[in-house]
């Protein structure tokens, strides 16, 4: 399998859970504003939306879309237990935090990258995850993950929205439940593992 990602962005969920689930993987690094990969590839023709992640997963098949790529991984290796087991109740759990993650935290925080997007506009959406994450606080207040007792593919999306706070001045001291799950995610090898490929952190 091939993942084409670029440094900190959404698809290094996809990467931790490459390397969680013990998957044999190689990687091209996408500049998202030439939309070329480090190889030299189209991007646009192998993923038409134009953004990362992109999985392939055989020479012509290619799933994209953060969430779907986490599943798919996860069920290659059902040992790992990234995630639980397809037409259980767990599963459609797992599936609701993936949908709010993806919908609620993942969208929200993407304007704010956007220089021209009004300073006012910004606020607003800066107020909205602050409620999201009031909910997430609740939440991991009485759980170690968003699952229970039990580290899964949606942690690994919630620990990279969630850096993007750091890279956009937004504190987010105030919630610390939050900041534990955090640090308990970035403690893993295979986080280590990932950011460190990226150049996010030292090797």
């Amino acid at each position: 399998m091939k993942l084409y990602y670029a440094p900190g962005t959404c698809s290094l969920a996809s990467h931790i859970v490459l390397r969680e689930a013990g998957l044999d993987f190689t990687m091209d690094k996408v500049d998202i504003a030439t939309k070329r990969s480090a190889e030299g590839k189209d991007f646009l023709a192998i993923s038409p939306n134009g953004y990362v992640p992109a999985l392939e997963i055989e020479p012509g098949l290619v799933l994209t879309e953060g969430p779907a790529i986490l599943q798919l991984l996860a069920d290659r290796v059902p040992g790992a237990q990234l995630a639980p087991p397809s037409g259980t109740l767990e599963r459609y759990q797992l599936q609701s935090w993936l949908n709010f993650i993806t919908s609620e935290i993942h969208k929200a925080f993407s304007p704010l990258f956007k220089p021209q997007m009004p300073a006012d506009a910004k606020a607003l959406f800066v107020e909205q995850l602050g409620q999201r994450f009031d909910v997430l606080e609740r939440h991991l207040a009485r759980n170690d993950y968003l699952m229970g007792e039990r580290y899964s593919i949606a942690d690994a999306y919630l620990f990279v929205v969630t850096n993007w706070a750091g890279y956009l001045g937004i504190s987010l001291d105030k919630w610390t439940a939050l900041n534990g799950f955090r640090a308990r995610v970035a403690a893993r090898p295979a986080v280590q593992a990932a950011m460190a490929a990226e150049g996010l952190k030292a090797a």
